[in-house]
């Protein structure tokens, strides 16, 4: 479970700065918190780290997206690229916009491919969501490179690759924008909460005045005097969250690093065994090493090892049977039924396109999916747990 496995003193300290001064709002209130800024130092080091101008603190990763959209002026009429593997919330954040999402396939790397955007992009398509999925890169210079031609923005999800890199830079700073989720489960986490990253000033700007009900944070003017130029809604990041956050990004090298040592281990294991593939990484050393995932040459052999391996205590998980993560699998958005009992954006008379959810678009994803097993891989494993996991392994390979 990744920060949450190392909540301890340093959240603690960081937090109790907050309580004492009793201001728990990010913005306001500058002579009670005694000098107190923790979302804005977040977003700062956070900036820092990711080795991009801006950072936006928010309420999720899933508001994130919403925002970012947003900022990005998508909206009803336009189309969006997104993978078929991903968590609801990417399509989700889509319609919330208005938008219509449009489901294409994805590659070895287990996230978009980079060949689809061309194949599944019309005239109303306006940007593409690479999604960083368990902890390692999209080919996200070949997807840029493509949308640029078309002249199509970039959105990276990186809600689940906090820390990771491709070629050295940090992923969420290739595109235009990039969003970053830290709920529990997430390798930084603050419980929830979430972060918007760009270069681009303009695009930032929109992304803070739409979080804060329209605020142009203007320092010279009190709060709710400043002038405003757009509209907007509430999802701010609070300052426990920042706190928390803060305490967890000073400790996310050491997770990445913890975590590759015991993936090692584990894929080491795994490796011995006849048929056993793994993922393809873009960029190896760049991969933050929350999962690993490995894959049989059939679907049929890849679920029977996942039992072998359930039994001797291994845990993993099948995406393609996945109710979460894997678009054809969820039923409510497949039938439409968006929280608006109108079905909008489906069917708003404003999409003149056409849109489909058919495995049949999808079919590496259909073949990859079915065959691929997924295991988390934790911060804090003994080297009893790691013998454990192995002997489970060795013991399974002889039962297939």
């Amino acid at each position: 479970m990744a920060g949450a496995e190392l909540i301890g003193q340093e959240e603690i300290k960081e937090v109790m700065d907050v309580m004492r001064t009793g201001v728990l709002m990010r913005y306001g209130f500058d002579k009670e918190r005694q000098g107190v800024f923790k979302v804005r130092q977040f977003e700062g080091e956070f900036a820092e780290y990711c080795g991009v101008k801006h950072a936006l603190g928010v309420t999720s990763g899933s508001a994130a997206l919403k925002v970012a959209l947003t900022a990005m002026d998508i909206g009803p009429g336009d189309e969006v690229l997104v993978p078929a593997f991903t968590f609801l919330a990417t399509y989700e954040a889509v319609l919330e916009v208005g938008a219509i999402p449009v489901m294409c396939d994805i590659d070895d790397t287990l996230n978009f491919d980079p060949n689809e955007i061309e194949k599944k992009m019309t005239k109303y398509t306006k940007a593409v969501i690479p999604v960083h999925m368990c902890g390692s890169s999209a080919r996200i210079d070949k997807i840029v490179k493509i949308a640029r031609k078309n002249k199509l923005m970039v959105l990276e999800d990186n809600a689940q690759g906090c820390g990771a890199s491709f070629k050295g830079k940090k992923l969420g700073g290739f595109g235009d924008m990039g969003i970053f989720s830290f709920d529990y489960y997430k390798t930084v986490t603050t419980g929830e909460g979430g972060m918007v990253i760009s270069n681009n000033k303009k695009l930032y700007l929109r992304s803070e005045w739409y979080s804060d009900h329209g605020h142009d944070h203007n320092p010279k003017v009190s709060r709710a005097l400043e002038g405003r130029t757009i509209l907007g809604f509430n999802y701010r990041m609070n300052e426990l969250q920042g706190a928390l956050g803060l305490a967890q990004l000073r400790k996310l090298d050491y997770i990445i690093a913890e975590q590759k040592k015991n993936k090692a281990v584990i894929k080491d294991a795994l490796a011995q065994i006849p048929g056993v593939g793994f993922r393809t990484l873009p960029d190896p050393e760049g991969d933050s090493a929350t999962f690993l995932a490995f894959n049989l040459p059939e679907e049929k052999q890849a679920l029977k090892f996942q039992k072998l391996l359930s039994q001797g205590g291994f845990d993993t998980t099948c995406y393609k049977s996945n109710l979460w993560h894997y678009v054809p699998n969820w039923e409510h958005f497949l039938a439409f039924s968006t929280a608006n009992s109108k079905k909008y954006p489906f069917k708003d008379k404003g999409y003149k396109g056409k849109v489909k959810y058919s495995r049949k678009s999808i079919p590496f994803a259909e073949d990859m999916l079915g065959r691929t097993l997924v295991a988390g891989i934790a911060v804090r494993m003994s080297p009893e747990r790691l013998d454990a996991i192995c002997k489970a392994i060795e013991k399974a390979a002889v039962g297939l």
